[in-house]
């Protein structure tokens, strides 16, 4: 620390390019905490999928339907506890910006997921209403939605027989919140009965688009999976049946894959930070070659120069990090706000700030590392006859 007040003094020698390649840093990190804060929201609900859940989908196709015909079959293979199906609907409320995740499902749905809160007389509100519908709690706040509301949902493929129209309405009868704070996004979603959706639509009528199978002992798992693909082996509607953090995850990489995504776009900001932070430490050890030369006749060791130089480089790096991930800190809530609950970034957690440091001290060593190397190797008489 007794040299930290030289390291300092050489870091802000110019100013104007110092505060510029700061806030380049800053930027980079800035990046760096929103898209792990992404990648983190689209992982967030794989992560907290239930150990003792299976979706029993199409084998060819996520989108694809199997008839309602399967669930009486696979209720009565050994290890399935208990189940139920549901149906993507998709359409959107008033705009089409205001795309939603509705989904059909069968009654007893909330019996597989407790981790998603309703009240009891509201479920047998659902349950006694053939247009009724659930919402989660962030979704009726975001729409102004209350018990009661006739909900028009617009656009989706599925034309209603009724009116021929695509356009459905539903009575809210009731809201559901999530337990766990990561599974907020949850509450994104709006929940009608599929026995309505099953008599009322002109397509793909008796077809479920995946089954939820809770197994009573996680541990087989696997025995009960193949067990269930079985049932439709060499069919035209044959299954794949997986952990529900693999579907979750094959669902989400509809849209692409998001670490590779995120990995990719992170490469190329780094590889460019790293030229453009290599080429300011370079720059500003050419300029104090006479002042190092100097420090060496005054007793500095090569050595002692050598980690001068890289600790500079370091600390550049570590302030305009800590920045950047202090900025994300703050815009992550904001950001969810914003969207209205659509996106649920995570704050900033220890992980990130471990990993973010890393790569701190990490880019800073790799871009002191020729200056650095330079100043060590400094002859004093070349230096200080500039040559």
């Amino acid at each position: 620390m007794k040299y930290f007040h030289l390291i300092w003094a050489a870091l802000f020698r110019r100013k104007t390019r110092t505060v510029l390649t700061l806030l380049s840093v800053l930027a980079a990190f800035l990046l760096f905490g929103l898209l792990d804060g992404v990648r983190t929201a689209f992982n967030a609900g794989s992560d907290a999928a239930g150990v003792d859940r299976m979706i029993v989908s199409s084998r060819y196709s996520i989108i694809q339907g199997l008839p309602q015909s399967l669930v009486a079959r696979i209720r009565n293979v050994e290890g399935v506890k208990n189940l139920t199906w549901a149906n993507w609907f998709g359409g959107y409320y008033q705009d089409r910006k205001n795309q939603g995740i509705n989904i059909a499902i069968d009654p007893n749905y909330f019996e597989i997921y407790p981790e998603l809160v309703i009240a009891p007389e509201q479920l047998t509100a659902f349950r006694q209403t053939r247009t009724g519908a659930l919402v989660g709690e962030t979704l009726a706040k975001r729409f102004g939605w209350k018990v009661g509301d006739k909900v028009p949902v617009s656009g989706a493929i599925y034309p209603n027989k009724a009116n021929g129209e695509t356009t459905w309405i539903f009575d809210i009868v009731g809201t559901f919140k999530a337990r766990d704070e990561k599974l907020r996004g949850a509450e994104q979603q709006l929940f009608f009965r599929w026995d309505y959706f099953d008599e009322a639509n002109s397509y793909a009528q008796h077809e479920v688009g995946w089954i939820i199978v809770q197994v009573s002992d996680p541990n087989q798992s696997d025995s009960v999976a193949k067990a269930i693909d079985a049932i439709s082996a060499n069919s035209d509607h044959e299954t794949k049946t997986q952990t529900e953090q693999a579907f979750n995850l094959s669902f989400a990489k509809q849209l692409g894959d998001i670490g590779l995504i995120v990995s990719a776009i992170m490469g190329a900001v780094f590889f460019t930070l790293l030229l453009l932070t290599g080429n300011t430490m370079a720059q500003a050890v050419r300029e104090r070659v006479p002042e190092l030369a100097t420090m060496k006749t005054m007793g500095f060791s090569d050595v002692s120069l050598l980690l001068l130089v890289f600790a500079e480089a370091v600390l550049l790096i570590v302030i305009g990090g800590s920045l950047g991930l202090g900025l994300v800190s703050i815009l992550m809530p904001v950001i969810s706000s914003a969207s209205g609950g659509t996106l649920q970034l995570p704050s900033v957690g220890a992980g990130t700030w471990i990993t973010g440091l890393i790569m701190m001290v990490g880019i800073g060593v790799l871009v002191g590392v020729l200056p650095a190397l330079r100043a060590m190797r400094l002859n004093i008489v070349d230096a200080l006859a500039g040559r």
